[in-house]
C-alpha cells in the first residue's frame, strides 16, 4: 500500500502527510485538506467486524498508509470510538425506515466521534518539549462542548472557543463553558459565521501564528472527518445485511463536516444510494444546488442552532470532488425546513413513532416525510439523529408535552460552574483574549 498525501482544496500548499495534515488543521493557502486520490477498500475487509473501532481500523488503513499514525491506529480507535452508535428501526413496515443515533457519547452530539479521535490522534504526534498547542474552535452549538470534553486537562494543549452570544441552546451554553482549566470559552457578540471567521483570521495573521502554535478542531480539520465517516460505514453495512438494500440517508447539515464524511464513506464504495441534506432556513446550500452560484450569506437564527450556518466551510471539499455543477446534483439535494415545520414534526413523530427528536434530527425527519411513496420504496432511509433531544429540553418538552430524560454525561456537566469571557467579533479581541 503506497503512502497516501493530503492536498489542498486549493492547489496552492505543497502536499503533506496525514498527521500534518491533522496538526495544521487549515492548509497554508487556506484550503482544507483532501487526500490525493481516495485509497481503495474492500469489501471483504469488514465480514465479522462489529465495532466501530475494529471498522475504523479497516476503513481509515489507506488514510494512514505511510503516516507516523500509521501504527498507532488501532489504539487510537480503541481510545476515540469506543461509543455506541446504532442505526435503531424507526418503523419496520413495507418501507423500514430508520435511526442513526449519534448522541451517546460524553456531550450527547455526533461531534463527540470526531473530537475524541482527533485528541487522541494530536496527542501521539506532538513534539517532545514543544510549545503548547491552542486550538481554536467556532461553534454554533455542539462542536465546542465535544472539543472541551475531548481534551480537557491534557497539559499539552490550550482550547479556545468561540461561541455566538444568546444563538445557543442554555444547555448547550452550559456545555461550552463549565470546564475551565486549559479551556477558555470566549462568548462572541455575533453570529457563527462572524466566529468562524475569527478563527480564519488568526489562522492567516503571521503576528499571531508566530506567538502561538495554532490547530482547528472544526470540521475544517481532517481528523475530524475520517472518524465520523466510520459511523456510516457500520451504518450501511448493518442497514445492507438487514435489508439486503442500499440505505439512504437524510443528514442535518450545517458546516457539512458529517456530510462530507457520508458523502466519503459512499465514494469509497460503501452501500449508500442516495445522500440529502436537510437544512434550516440557511437556505445556502439549497440554493446552490438549484441556481449554481454560490452565495454565502449571513446566518439565520433557528431553533436548530448548531446548523445555523450562511458559509458553510465543508462545500469546498465537496466541489473538490464533484467539480461539475450536474455531477454535484446527481450525487446530492438539500432542502430547507422553517422553525414551525421542525415544531410540528417534533410532535407529529413523537406521537406517530413515539421518538423524541432534537430540532436538528427533526429537520431530517421532515425532509423523509416529504419523499414521495414511490421514494420510500425505493431505498431503506435512515434518519441522522445528530443529538439528544435533552440539549433543548426548552424546545422539545412544551411539544411532547413530557419531559425529556437526561443521560447521565450530560446531567453531570449541567451542574458544573460556568466560565465565559465576553468579546466583540474582532481580531484584536480574539488575540487579546489568548493572551
Amino acid at each position: 500500500m503506497s503512502d497516501l498525501r493530503f492536498v489542498s482544496t486549493r492547489g496552492g500548499a505543497p502536499p503533506v502527510a496525514l498527521s500534518d495534515a491533522i496538526a495544521q488543521g487549515l492548509a497554508p493557502d487556506g484550503g482544507l485538506y483532501i487526500p490525493s486520490a481516495l485509497p481503495s477498500v474492500s469489501p471483504g475487509d469488514f465480514t465479522g467486524l462489529a465495532t466501530l473501532p475494529q471498522i475504523a481500523r479497516a476503513a481509515l488503513r489507506g488514510f494512514v498508509a505511510g503516516d507516523r499514525l500509521q501504527p498507532l491506529l488501532g489504539e487510537i480507535a480503541d481510545a476515540a470510538l469506543d461509543l455506541a452508535a446504532p442505526t435503531t428501526a424507526v418503523t419496520a413496515c413495507e418501507d423500514p425506515l430508520f435511526a442513526l443515533e449519534l448522541y451517546h457519547g460524553p456531550t450527547a452530539a455526533f461531534k463527540d466521534f470526531g473530537a475524541r479521535f482527533l485528541a487522541e490522534s494530536l496527542q501521539r504526534i506532538q513534539p517532545p518539549a514543544s510549545q503548547p498547542l491552542t486550538i481554536l474552535v467556532a461553534t454554533s452549538g455542539d462542536t465546542g462542548g465535544a472539543v472541551a470534553a475531548a481534551f480537557h486537562r491534557r497539559p499539552w494543549v490550550r482550547v479556545v472557543i468561540l461561541y455566538p452570544a444568546g444563538l445557543v441552546s442554555p444547555r448547550q451554553e452550559q456545555q461550552l463553558t463549565c470546564w475551565g482549566d486549559n479551556v477558555s470559552s470566549l462568548r462572541v457578540a455575533g453570529n457563527f459565521d462572524d466566529c468562524q471567521r475569527l478563527v480564519k483570521e488568526a489562522f492567516g495573521d503571521p503576528a499571531l501564528g508566530v506567538q502561538h502554535r495554532f490547530s482547528s478542531a472544526n470540521s475544517i480539520n481532517i481528523g475530524r472527518l475520517l472518524p465520523q465517516m466510520v459511523y456510516y460505514v457500520a451504518s450501511s453495512l448493518e442497514v445492507e445485511r438487514r435489508t439486503r438494500a442500499k440505505a439512504s440517508y437524510i443528514i442535518p447539515a450545517g458546516n457539512l463536516g458529517n456530510a462530507f464524511a457520508a458523502v466519503w464513506a459512499r465514494a469509497l464504495g460503501f452501500p449508500i444510494a442516495r445522500i440529502i441534506l436537510a437544512h434550516n432556513i440557511n437556505r445556502t446550500v439549497p440554493d446552490f444546488l438549484k441556481t449554481g452560484v454560490w452565495q454565502p450569506r449571513p446566518s439565520i437564527a433557528t431553533l436548530a442552532s448548531a446548523m445555523d450556518v450562511g458559509n458553510p466551510s465543508n462545500m469546498e471539499r465537496i466541489r473538490a470532488l464533484y467539480p461539475h455543477m450536474e455531477e454535484m446534483r446527481q450525487q446530492l439535494s438539500a432542502q430547507s425546513v422553517d422553525d414551525a415545520t421542525i415544531r410540528a414534526r417534533i410532535g407529529e413523530d413523537f406521537m406517530q413513532y413515539g421518538r423524541e427528536w432534537c430540532p436538528h434530527t427533526a429537520t431530517a425527519a421532515e425532509v423523509y416525510a416529504r419523499l414521495s411513496a414511490a421514494e420510500r420504496h425505493d431505498h431503506p432511509w435512515v434518519v441522522v439523529s445528530t443529538a439528544h433531544p435533552a440539549k433543548f429540553n426548552e424546545i422539545v418538552e412544551p411539544i411532547i408535552g413530557k419531559p425529556v430524560a437526561v443521560p447521565e454525561s450530560l446531567d453531570r456537566l449541567l451542574h458544573l460552574p460556568r466560565h465565559a469571557l465576553d468579546v466583540p467579533p474582532t481580531l484584536e479581541a480574539l488575540a487579546a483574549a489568548i493572551e
